[in-house]
């Protein structure tokens, strides 16, 4: 009887898809399965499930090959990534593409090579273009079209391609590529077997006049343990140098020789799991206080939050609990939003908790991620995984706590490609599956959270004094248009502000000045004709880089040299517009002479280390002054920080999204959290022009609670959430006016169905983007909705339009839901 299987492709279509087995290949729900798939493609497959049903009305391709002898995916992750799917409306295919590293994903690679059987039919019948792209595939054999374009320049290749492989002159072929890459350790043997006494004797003869490679022998049967009962342990050959004190050249002889084996041997990337080094550290009394309550709010609630201000001491209540979790045999998962921040606080960690410690973001390698992805699938032992939010997606076998950190934080929502997940979201569905607790822990809870947790639904624990009863810092409000009017301004730096950072410098303390925009400035624009420089492919200015001297699209990667001339008028006009982080960097090398300064920002931070040496430096005193976008606000902890200094508060606040006064005043309130964390209180100067505004105010007084209840009244009048659900869609096109029909078309289907749940279409503040046109329909719908039932009617409603409109088909529509 033949059986089937049913798989899973990494890819952006509904539903699953049907193989056969071949006979005698042994298949199993989780492993990976190499599968043909269209035309010529190979893509690596998982499997859902294995029966007898043969379908009907197709031909059924036959499974290619195994890629394991075991499953790759666990139980609960399958439910995982149809939970994920359902709830933020993409397909299961496209959570598998986030959910595994590159290196478990074997794909094809398409290449091309020449026909050798091809002749020209009449002179001339290849173009100068396509000779060269013939003679450049002849000499390398099997290229990929982007090696071709890359070596030419040519800006037609793909049509040059085309017109070649219609006329036979090229093939198309695919290769199975796999991107990862084992690890090895070379590792030595003795040639014969433990049983063969009598040929070690003939070794030690042979070598009384070569005492190095006797040294060699004897180290070897010592590290072995060779001549000891039980078995004989493996010995690397960089151990068996180090302790024999020779060469390679001494060992390279003896293997000549025939008395050792060198062989390779595939090791993890990772430490063992070892044991925990030191007790976490004593609590204070408000501590104790704060650590036992959780206890007691985890024995009700499955979801507790922690309300702790800034330098309270959360970080270290959650390595008890960690700590509590590990003696009970139990894996934790510690989501931060920033990778910066697992670089603090994985020094922290491991100084308790040891080799325990895993640590899983993207800044590691693609074959480190797999190794830390297969190191989970063997184990179930007792350990730590910090993060970012793609840590959910991991193969946990035994979790019995999750701790969210910095909880409110917009870095725990994927924005593209889909799935837009909230990490945070993820994390609490995932405790929810494996039945373990979790901590969300925030000075700033997001509106949400702190409504779920008020009506009962989680547990509430507060924490509202700062470890060792320092001061929350003193919050000083500078009127910049007064200033300016008073000429107390210097560039973007209030003379209040230059005054306090002298002093504290002069006191040996450190200074953070935290501007949430990078680049040297936000625009340039010509003094002559006004014209600003704005990216060929996105409704945006272009953001002026000086390092580079370069102007640089921040949505798509469009780059373009700073011109001598203005484009538009061709005047010498051309000036530098607004403050980024580079231009105050090098503001404040002028204000502050022999002053060492550190930048964090996207453009410093894009190598694996480059995180670890800014805080490190920072944190050893070798910079004293930082200057960061918002990587600054994320829970960083530095001693002797006594000054913080807001540049410009109002580029937060006046956003039109209804999120923005409630993101503005998490990130003022955590910057301000860096101020006057260890020894005495701290002084922070948020520069704005708008001083009586009601977040300045709240933030002035550290005033979460007051917050809260202003904006919750206003999400109440308006109905957002935590009233409603937000699902945002968007609908892109190539052509603005057909986009524009279409989101009127498509949101009046909406409204047959939701009524006045829908809002819009409309433009959204950047209009185009990669030379895509962009409509936003806003739904608002009732919290205890099905996301399930909705993303069937979403579907439903589609797949109406499509038939309705042809023109739906050269459309892209996505999902965006409970956007931040």
């Amino acid at each position: 009887m033949p059986r089937f299987a049913e798989t899973l492709l990494p890819l952006a279509l509904p539903g699953t898809y049907t193989y056969r087995i071949p006979d005698g290949m042994q298949v199993s729900i989780g492993m990976r399965v190499l599968v043909p798939f269209g035309r010529k493609k190979i893509f690596t497959a998982i499997v859902l499930m294995t029966h007898e049903r043969e379908p009907q009305g197709y031909e059924v391709k036959e499974i290619l090959s195994t890629l394991d002898d075991k499953p790759i995916v666990r139980h609960p992750q399958l439910d995982f990534w149809q939970w994920i799917a359902d709830y933020y409306l993409c397909t299961v295919g496209e959570v598998y593409k986030a959910a595994l590293p590159s290196g478990l994903k074997v794909e094809s690679e398409t290449t091309i090579s020449v026909n050798s059987d091809f002749e020209e039919s009449y002179p001339g019948q290849l173009s100068d273009h396509e000779r060269v792209i013939m003679d450049f595939t002849a000499q390398r054999g099997r290229v990929q079209i982007a090696e071709i374009a890359h070596a030419t320049g040519f800006k037609t290749v793909e049509r040059n391609v085309s017109h070649l492989l219609d006329m036979d002159a090229l093939h198309v072929s695919e290769r199975v590529v796999d991107n990862y890459r084992p690890k090895t350790e070379a590792c030595v043997r003795l040639a014969i077997t433990r049983e063969d006494e009598e040929k070690l004797h003939q070794f030690f003869d042979q070598l009384k006049r070569a005492p190095k490679q006797e040294a060699l022998l004897l180290a070897y049967l010592d590290m072995s343990r060779w001549l000891q009962s039980g078995d004989v342990k493996e010995v690397s050959k960089e151990n068996l140098l180090k302790r024999a004190a020779v060469s390679g050249a001494v060992l390279n002889e003896a293997v000549k020789r025939g008395l050792f084996e060198i062989y390779k041997k595939e090791i993890n990337r990772f430490a063992d799991l070892g044991t925990v080094l030191e007790e976490p550290p004593m609590l204070s009394t408000e501590q104790r206080r704060a650590y036992e309550e959780i206890h007691q709010s985890m024995r009700q609630h499955a979801i507790t939050l922690l309300h702790g201000v800034t330098s309270s001491g959360k970080t270290s209540i959650y390595m008890h609990l960690i700590a509590d979790a590990l003696r009970l045999g139990k894996q934790v998962l510690y989501l931060v939003p920033e990778i910066a921040l697992t670089t603090q606080l994985t020094h922290r960690l491991r100084r308790v908790f040891g080799d325990k410690l895993l640590i899983y973001h993207s800044r590691f390698s693609d074959n480190e991620r797999v190794d830390i992805w297969k190191r989970l699938l063997d184990t179930s032992e007792p350990c730590v995984i910090i993060g970012v939010r793609s840590s959910v997606f991991l193969p946990y076998s035994n979790l019995g706590l999750v701790i969210v950190d910095e909880e409110h934080d917009s870095s725990y929502k994927q924005q593209d490609p889909a799935p837009r997940y909230n990490g945070r979201n993820a994390a609490l569905m995932l405790a929810r599956m494996h039945g373990a607790k979790t901590i969300l822990g925030s000075a700033t809870p997001a509106i949400e959270v702190y409504h779920h947790a008020l009506s009962g639904h989680y547990g509430l624990v507060k924490l509202l004094t700062r470890y060792g009863d320092i001061q929350m810092p003193e919050v000083k409000v500078i009127d910049t248009i007064d200033a300016r009017k008073r000429r107390e301004m210097s560039h973007l730096f209030s003379n209040e502000l230059i005054a306090e950072c002298r002093k504290a410098l002069k006191d040996g303390e450190q200074v953070i000045l935290f501007q949430n925009r990078r680049g040297y400035s936000p625009m340039v624009r010509c003094k002559e004709c006004g014209s600003v420089p704005k990216c060929e492919n996105c409704d945006v200015s272009l953001t002026f880089h000086k390092h580079s001297r370069s102007l640089v699209c921040h949505y798509c990667g469009y780059t373009i040299p700073l011109p001598d001339l203005c484009p538009a008028c061709q005047l010498p006009g051309l000036e530098i517009v607004g403050y980024g982080t580079e231009r105050i960097e090098d503001d404040i090398e002028a204000l502050f002479p022999g002053e060492k300064i550190s930048r964090m920002d996207l453009d410093t931070t894009r190598s694996k280390n480059s995180y670890d040496r800014i805080i490190d430096e920072f944190s050893q005193h070798r910079t004293n002054i930082l200057v960061g976008t918002q990587m600054v606000t994320k829970g960083l902890d530095f001693d002797a920080v006594s000054i913080v200094g807001i540049l410009n508060a109002d580029t937060m606040i006046n956003f039109p999204d209804f999120r923005s006064h409630e993101r503005a005043f998490d990130m003022l309130e955590q910057v301000s959290g860096r101020a006057g964390r260890a020894h005495k209180q701290g002084k922070v100067i948020i520069q704005t022009s708008n001083p009586e505004h009601d977040v300045i105010k709240f933030v002035q007084a550290h005033d979460y609670e007051g917050f809260y209840q202003h904006e919750l009244a206003d999400r109440q009048k308006f109905n957002y959430p935590p009233f409603t659900k937000v699902i945002n869609i968007y609908l892109k096109h190539r052509e603005d006016a057909t986009v524009g029909e279409l989101a009127v078309r498509f949101s009046g289907l909406l409204r047959q169905v939701f009524g006045p749940r829908v809002l819009g279409p409309m433009a959204p503040v950047v209009a185009r983007v990669q030379n895509l046109y962009i409509r936003q329909i806003t739904l608002k719908i009732e919290t205890a909705a099905s996301m399930t039932k909705v993303k069937k009617i979403l579907r439903g409603l589609y797949e109406q339009m499509l038939a309705a409109d042809a023109r739906m088909k050269a459309a892209r529509l996505y999902y965006d839901v409970d956007p931040v």
